[in-house]
């Protein structure tokens, strides 16, 4: 296997980063009413080769290169119709999700990554592009497709996205993560909020389901304290964000309806069902705009990838079909069908050779899916790679099958933004190489 540096060619170190973390249509977004972007990341990079898998004569392309980890093309579940130059199966275990590509509701994207401009495999073996940094590091890549750009701040491109938005869409509780991670909705200035299911009612003896009472009153008021000491007084200006943003949770909480459909009783299931029964509040309490980071999964399989061993990719797409196809219907069941969009994500993909231990290797292109009412479903976005190895789209030496993307990371987040309302003024302070592309956005979203 090549080394990270050669493939690369670029040094440094991440900052604090990795540890903390589209053009708009006039008129349109701010006078619309609630929209939400929910973002499940799989970490570790899930292997998309063996998610969306071309069912024609390119499927003997893709058994060659897989060898031992090519799934049977009759255990495939099929997709209606073609996209892309092909017919598709997915994964038999995303099997209770064809429904949903079937009727329009998921939709594929194609080859995702992230890019400083256009490139193509021979234009990356012959070092005639300007490459990502660090490419192929877990910790480096998940900050870099979540929208670090190197600068000094930390933030990500949903963050920054919400910031841009008009006055009216803009709330203290847009940006919205559901664990530690946060690197995609921070923003520059703004605060993100932490929401872990049930939210945070108990800070110590004060329960904010009761702010009167003396405990959560004497909260209240170091909230408010005044001081002339800039640390003092920071202290008391975060305080004050957390306890409101904590306050508002803990409401929500207690006026949310649990869902009854089968999520699972997993860490991911338990944050969907508690995010899924809490957006009908929000979008009632008049807020407009909101993203949901959930990050989830161990998908770096260099070895024993397929199985049943709850490690293996194959059982951890059960959970996440699972637990998917339970979001959306409870969004549908409870008038949000409209107004929730899901992206599915993860840091990069996985070489098309298989690795020794029955696994694969870091690589680059990936297949994101998107989810929910507003999506132009029941297709492939973008442009399918081959899957021959050493072949077109191959950006590895060793011809290990290490896909150059031919959509970038920040097309897809450009898109999403768009659709929450970002003003195309703004699209260059979020994507700053998005200077680059011609085509900035994608049509992911039919309404």
């Amino acid at each position: 296997m090549i080394s990270r540096r050669h493939f690369l060619g670029a040094t440094g170190s991440l900052s604090a980063a990795s540890l903390l973390g589209g053009v708009s249509i006039p008129g349109q977004a701010a006078g619309e009413g609630y929209r939400a972007l929910v973002v499940v990341y799989l970490n570790g990079g899930n292997d998309g080769n063996n998610v969306l898998v071309p069912t024609d004569g390119a499927y003997g392309d893709y058994q060659t290169s897989r060898a031992n980890l090519a799934l049977p093309r009759s255990s495939l579940a099929t997709l209606s119709g073609s996209a892309a130059g092909h017919t598709f199966g997915l994964h038999a275990s995303l099997t209770p999700l064809v429904p949903l590509y079937n009727s329009g509701r998921l939709g594929f994207i194609s080859n995702v990554g992230p890019l400083v401009e256009p490139a193509t495999g021979r234009q990356v073996l012959d070092n005639a592009v300007r490459l990502p940094p660090f490419l192929m590091s877990h910790s480096d890549q998940t900050a870099v497709v979540q929208g670090w750009n190197m600068a000094e701040d930390n933030s990500g491109w949903a963050g920054r996205g919400l910031e841009t938005l008009p006055i009216s869409l803009r709330h203290p509780l847009s940006a919205v993560t559901m664990d530690t991670n946060r690197t995609l909705v921070l923003g520059k200035q703004s605060t993100v909020t932490f929401m872990p299911p049930g939210g945070t009612r108990w800070w110590g003896t004060a329960d904010l389901a009761y702010p009167e009472t003396p405990a959560a009153q004497s909260l209240t008021r170091m909230a408010r304290w005044q001081s002339a000491n800039a640390y003092e007084a920071e202290y008391a200006r975060t305080l004050g964000s957390a306890l409101y943003d904590s306050t508002q949770l803990t409401q929500a909480f207690l006026r949310a309806q649990a869902s009854s459909a089968d999520f699972g009783n997993d860490w991911l299931g338990n944050n969907m069902r508690a995010l899924s029964s809490v957006l009908p509040y929000f979008k009632a309490q008049g807020l407009k705009r909101q993203v949901f980071l959930n990050h989830w999964g161990g998908f770096d399989t260099h070895a024993n990838q397929r199985g049943a061993d709850m490690n293996t990719q194959d059982a951890q797409l059960v959970t996440l079909a699972r637990v998917l196809e339970a979001f959306d219907a409870t969004n549908r069941a409870n008038g949000m069908d409209m107004n929730v969009v899901t992206l599915v994500m993860t840091e990069f993909g996985r070489t098309l050779r298989p690795g020794s231990g029955g696994g694969s290797e870091h690589a680059w292109g990936n297949h994101w899916w998107l989810m929910g009412g507003p999506v132009a479903g029941g297709t492939v976005h973008g442009v399918f790679p081959s899957m021959v190895l050493g072949g077109p789209d191959d950006g590895d030496p060793g011809k290990n099958g290490r896909h150059v993307p031919s959509t970038s990371s920040d097309q897809v987040g450009a898109s999403l933004m768009q659709w929450l309302g970002m003003e195309s003024s703004h699209l260059l302070d979020v994507f700053p190489n998005l200077a680059n592309f011609k085509q900035k956005t994608l049509p992911l979203i039919r309404i």
